[in-house]
C-alpha cells in the first residue's frame, strides 16, 4: 500500500458519500473517482465498501436512486442527496469538527 495513502476510519465513508453528492449527483463510481480526485489520491474506497454504504445510506432515506445512462453510454444508477440527507450531512459535519476540534486540543497539549 502507498504510504500516502490509509484507510478510511470507521464511520467516515458515509459522511463522504454525503458531501460528494451534496456537490452533484453521481453513480457509485463516480463518487469514488471524486473522492480520490478531491483527496489527491489520498482516500480510495473499494467497491466492497462503497456499494453496502450508497444502499444503507438509501435505505436511511438520505440518498435517492435513479438509473440513467451514464457518460460512457451504459445505464447506471445514479445517487443524490435528500432533504433528510442534507440534514445528516451537517449533523455529520458539526460531529466531525467538534471531533477535529478535540483532537487538536490533545495535540497541542503534547506541545506544553
Amino acid at each position: 500500500m502507498n504510504s500516502s495513502r490509509f484507510p478510511i476510519p470507521q464511520g467516515t465513508l458515509d459522511m463522504l458519500i454525503l458531501q460528494i453528492l451534496s456537490l452533484e449527483s453521481a453513480h457509485g463510481y463516480g463518487v469514488a473517482q471524486r473522492l480520490e480526485q478531491i483527496s489527491r489520491e489520498v482516500v480510495q474506497v473499494n467497491q466492497g465498501s462503497l456499494y453496502p454504504a450508497l444502499h444503507r445510506l438509501e435505505q436511511k432515506g438520505w440518498l435517492r436512486s435513479e438509473w440513467k445512462q451514464s457518460e460512457t453510454g451504459r445505464d447506471a444508477r445514479f445517487y443524490s442527496l435528500t432533504a433528510s440527507g442534507r440534514k445528516q450531512l451537517t449533523v455529520e459535519k458539526e460531529s466531525w469538527a467538534r471531533l477535529a476540534g478535540a483532537v487538536q486540543l490533545i495535540f497541542d497539549e503534547g506541545r506544553r
